[in-house]
């Protein structure tokens, strides 16, 4: 059997690998605006072959390594191919779809969990095709933002991913936007065994909450900014973490978790659900939350982190 041919003129060589950090949305009362990239990071190696799709996955999600076109990544990284030809425009000879594509990824970040895996699986799709295509380069970051944000719905997860740090996403009628914010902090992750549909957390939200429950999650956004990035004391970082919005809504589908949550602010510390959840999130040290250890219980995987400073990139030898 005579070996695949080389892919064509153009297309960059050798496999190219992306690592894309995990993330927080929400953090309390910053619903669908907030987000934290964290040390926790899955590996991505795309390569362009001469034919065919081949995929291996090894850790989380390896249970769907057969979904050939239908993987999240491969659907991500047409999508993000097909763009980039359409902006190199008609002056230069389009290159479509790579004749194959070999997919390698290493995955670290639980699925469901709310730490924004299906975020770094896309933001890793769009890395790689900037990185593979010849004028990758014309898909620049606000681009890649509003095309990550158009896959996944919503930017507050995309954003950290891409950008790193602590972020601030908004939509306006030209697309998403995101603020950058450096912050160096460590931060504790509590991951339970279970998962949770996005999209069924999603399914308990109202239409509409009352007035004076938006005004103070409001409130208590600008607070939270000013706390993280200020240094302000524990307690303050205690009221700028309480939300209205959505965790009590979405508590019926994740009780041990709104029961985690109660339980570490009855003793002071800062704890929220991570995006949709189940996950919860404590801005606290791992040293803080030893001294309190009875009241975590059983059943949860205790995980310090510090706030990841870049978002995906590409990795070098020896990086």
């Amino acid at each position: 059997m005579s070996a695949a041919p080389d892919p064509p003129g153009g297309w960059a060589t050798g496999p190219v690998t992306v690592r894309a950090p995990a993330t927080s949305a929400n953090l309390g009362p910053g619903f669908d605006t907030l987000g934290l990239a964290l040390t926790l990071y899955d590996d991505v190696e795309v390569a362009v072959t001469g034919g065919g799709l081949s995929i291996e996955v090894e850790g989380e999600g390896a249970e769907v390594a057969d979904r050939g076109e239908r993987h999240l990544i491969v659907k991500v990284l047409r999508r993000a191919f097909e763009l980039i030809d359409g902006l190199a425009g008609s002056g230069r000879d389009g290159l479509g779809q790579p004749p194959g594509l070999r997919l390698r990824c290493t995955n670290r970040i639980p699925h469901s969990r709310g730490l924004g895996s299906s975020s770094a699986a896309i933001v890793a799709g769009i890395t790689a095709a900037r990185a593979l295509h010849p004028y990758g380069k014309l898909l620049d970051d606000a681009g890649a933002l509003r095309l990550a944000t158009d896959i996944e719905g919503h930017p507050d997860n995309v954003a950290p991913c891409l950008a790193g740090g602590l972020t601030i996403a908004w939509t306006t009628g030209a697309g998403p936007k995101l603020v950058r914010l450096d912050l160096d902090r460590q931060v504790v992750a509590f991951i339970p065994d279970q998962r949770l549909a996005t999209e069924r957390a999603r399914g308990l939200l109202p239409e509409a909450v009352p007035h004076k429950d938006a005004a103070a999650n409001a409130g208590r956004a600008a607070l939270l900014i000013a706390a993280l990035t200020g240094g302000l004391r524990q307690d303050v970082l205690l009221d700028a973490t309480e939300d209205r919005l959505h965790q009590d809504y979405r508590a019926p589908a994740m009780p041990e978790s709104a029961a985690l949550v109660a339980r570490l602010r009855v003793n002071g510390v800062p704890a929220v659900v991570s995006g949709a959840g189940p996950t919860v999130l404590a801005f606290a040290t791992a040293s803080q939350v030893d001294s309190i250890g009875a009241e975590v219980g059983n059943g949860w995987h205790i995980h310090p982190l510090n706030v990841a400073p870049h978002g995906a990139c590409v990795q070098h030898d020896g990086a």
